[in-house]
């Protein structure tokens, strides 16, 4: 496991929602959601249609984010392509329990599973 780089995680950065921003911009859905610890933008996963979290740091340079699903605290920095050690940050720290995976419920097609990487 690696230490982040300094500046990587602010604390402090509330998530943007409890949803992947860019797949709610354009009616989209995603199988798991990540927290980037430098400004709190919620994307979602690599196996996701739309690989926003990814995407994120590709366009802003932070490499460092959380997993936003309930019960997982593990941090995954991508300029170094290890899981990677942080604090505690802001609540909320999850995506809300009751919303199904993959969610949101009512944007999931019944053949979700043929769309996924």
């Amino acid at each position: 496991m690696t230490e982040p780089a300094p500046g990587a995680i602010d604390p402090a950065a509330p998530p943007s929602g409890p949803g992947c921003s860019d797949c709610d911009a354009v009616g989209g859905w995603w199988v798991h959601l990540r927290r980037c610890a430098a400004c709190g933008h919620v994307g979602c996963c690599d196996s996701s249609p739309g690989q926003h979290a990814t995407a994120h740091y590709r366009s802003t340079g932070h490499p460092v984010v959380q997993s936003f699903e309930p019960g997982e605290d593990w941090f995954w920095d991508y300029a170094a392509g290890t899981s990677t050690s942080g604090p505690e940050l802001a609540p909320p720290t999850s995506r809300p329990a009751d919303q199904p995976v993959p969610g949101p419920a009512g944007r999931v097609p019944a053949d979700w599973r043929s769309h996924v990487h």
